[in-house]
């Protein structure tokens, strides 16, 4: 498979257990349909923590499929500046580093949700307190 940045060859090399394609120019690699799941899935939490908008401001890619050729699509990865290219049918291209954006990402995601849960059983049983009557 042929880099959709700079045409170089890729190998396949292991990533977080996944197989991936890495461009030993640009550093970047592909990742078939399902890997992206499995590198979001590398980092502790449950799926519903992870689950969300994945491709937010969807537009044209100046990069084309190296499975089909055909013109992949940019947009920013969970609404983060974080640009990923994908095609829908074959999968998505991270540039050098951004795996581990993801792998950020997914973290302060999953640390968000436990900090939003423990804010919102303070607030209700602060409010629970309000009502309970005075003796």
């Amino acid at each position: 498979m042929k880099c959709p940045r700079d045409g170089t060859d890729m190998p396949t090399e292991k990533l977080h257990d996944i197989e991936v394609e890495l461009c030993p120019q640009c550093h970047g690699r592909w990742l078939d349909l399902d890997e992206l799941d499995k590198l979001e899935s590398s980092v502790p939490s449950t799926e519903e923590e992870r689950r969300a908008t994945v491709m937010f401001g969807e537009r044209p890619s100046d990069l084309k499929c190296p499975v089909c050729g055909k013109p992949m699509t940019a947009f920013d990865y969970r609404a983060h500046a974080v640009v990923v290219d994908a095609c829908t049918e074959h999968g998505w291209w991270l540039d050098s580093g951004e795996e581990g954006r993801v792998r950020d990402i997914i973290a302060e995601r999953v640390r968000d949700l436990g900090r939003k849960y423990s804010a919102e059983s303070g607030w209700h049983r602060f409010l629970g307190g309000l009502h309970k009557p005075k003796r």
